[in-house]
């Protein structure tokens, strides 16, 4: 398909909401958002992480069980209906216009990238709609070092951020935005 520019050149059409790599995309976020998901329902209803408290794995890794009301980090908590319905329609919209941005992406890095951040914000998205709270369990510390405790999810969206900044580095300013 193409369109004109402004200078009546013809143009490639870029798509709306399925593109290239769309089918990729949604494989990639549906298996990322199932492996969230799933160990969130172990350790919550499976294991029972909350009566059988926490788990020490390595000297430096345990797993605990925390409700997050908040956004990444912790930040912006929400100890209201509204917020956290504010924060849901937030995870909502932000989903909606990545998957955009994905339909239209030409790279397989850039929608592997954008895959695994709408996977990690579907998967803290259920979350908040049936607890009220994200599930937030591995926790890494050492001596007095603590870091914050995240789940699954939050790896994907680090790792799928990592990935976008990658290609806007390896591709030069606004690479990832094609």
């Amino acid at each position: 398909m193409t369109d004109t520019d402004k200078s009546g050149s013809s143009v490639a059409k870029r798509p709306l909401f399925w593109g290239r790599f769309s089918s990729f995309v949604l494989l990639v976020a549906l298996a990322g958002l199932v492996l969230d998901q799933g160990t969130k329902v172990w350790l919550v209803h499976g294991y029972d992480l909350q009566l059988n408290g926490p788990v020490d794995l390595l000297p430096v890794l345990e797993i605990v069980l925390v409700w997050n009301r908040g956004i990444s980090y912790g930040l912006f908590q929400q100890h209201s209906e509204l917020g956290r319905w504010l924060l849901a329609g937030l995870t909502v919209a932000v989903t909606v216009g990545l998957w955009i941005w994905s339909a239209r992406s030409t790279s397989r890095l850039v929608a592997l990238a954008l895959a695994l951040v709408i996977g990690g914000a579907l998967g803290n998205g259920i979350d908040r709609l049936w607890y009220g709270a994200v599930v937030d369990f591995v926790h890494f510390h050492a001596g007095t070092f603590s870091w914050y405790v995240f789940n699954l999810a939050d790896v994907w969206i680090i790792a799928g951020v990592a990935g976008l900044l990658y290609d806007s580095f390896r591709n030069g300013p606004n690479s990832a935005a094609k």
